[in-house]
């Protein structure tokens, strides 16, 4: 190629080239995506119905009135305790997912209300650490069911995770009896739980607090399990079913009760509450009581 053609060819690539951020291609259909409209779509491809990842806060909104929300614990942040590197430094990683989340953990947690019911509200972000559950997360998570206890307010966890935080050890190992147990406390105290679980949700969160609320509503074709299929299918040696560990799979196998999609959702967790909750509870809570 000439210097002229080539000058040519870079001007007219130049040319045509898309700004950064104006299109997204959508991991399942390849297709692109102008990205205003599927922003519109709360994230849901349009073509295909691919359920994009959720940031904390964009699932914070879904879940709770306009200007209602108000988050508690935002400073915790994690330590490294173990003096932990693998490919890099925990604390490097920790920076890193910071400035790139814009949370300081792996999940985002407070009060709120939801079509003017009151909740105790938790969202995880994956796109920090891989969502993963550290003694931050363990701890916001079972603020989150206390505060639901002392409040007397029903509890909404949006959980979406690759599981414990192996940077922490067995520290992150013990969040999952400690989230079990303040989810206990509020089942007690007689106040619903209801989960939403988006893609991916697996190991360690859900072995312990995604698993255990009253009604379990899944994104469709959300992954959910506590080992992935690939490491299962090299411990049994055995061919998995179809579909095994999604949403379709696990409502079919009674371990999801609802399958809804995102624009959904908001809807049925708001009938749920209405349902689940206690008359008396709720009238109180909708006189703005405490």
């Amino acid at each position: 190629m000439t210097e002229e053609n080539k000058k040519s060819r870079e001007e007219n690539q130049a040319k045509h080239k898309v700004p950064s951020g104006i299109w997204i291609k959508c991991k399942s259909c390849r297709e692109p995506l102008f990205a205003a409209e599927l922003e519109r779509n709360l994230m849901v491809c349009p073509k295909c119905d691919y359920h994009f990842p959720l940031g904390a806060d964009k699932r914070i909104d879904l879940l709770t009135d306009e200007g209602s929300f108000q988050e508690y614990d935002a400073d915790l942040a994690a330590v490294d305790v173990l003096s932990f590197t693998d490919k890099k430094p925990y604390l490097q990683r920790l920076a890193e997912a910071k400035k790139r989340t814009g949370v300081k953990d792996a999940v985002v947690s407070g009060l709120a209300t939801l079509e003017g019911i009151p909740i105790s509200v938790a969202a995880m972000d994956f796109g920090f650490i891989g969502g993963s559950m550290g003694s931050v997360v363990g701890e916001k998570v079972a603020r989150t069911f206390k505060r639901g206890v002392a409040h007397r307010r029903p509890v909404v966890i949006a959980p979406t995770s690759g599981g414990a935080r192996m940077q922490e050890g067995v520290v992150s190992l013990m969040q999952l009896g400690k989230t079990n147990a303040a989810a206990a406390e509020l089942a007690d105290a007689g106040l619903p739980y209801v989960v939403v679980i988006s893609d991916p949700t697996t190991a360690g969160v859900m072995a312990s607090y995604a698993s255990v609320g009253d009604v379990i509503i899944s994104e469709p074709n959300a992954l959910m399990g506590f080992a992935g299929p690939r490491v299962i299918m090299e411990t049994i040696r055995q061919e998995l079913p179809r579909g095994f560990q999604r949403a379709e799979f696990q409502l079919e196998h009674g371990f999801v009760d609802i399958i809804a999609h995102r624009r959904d959702v908001r809807s049925i967790v708001v009938e749920l509450l209405k349902v689940l909750t206690p008359e008396v509870i709720l009238a109180s809570l909708q006189d703005g009581e405490p």
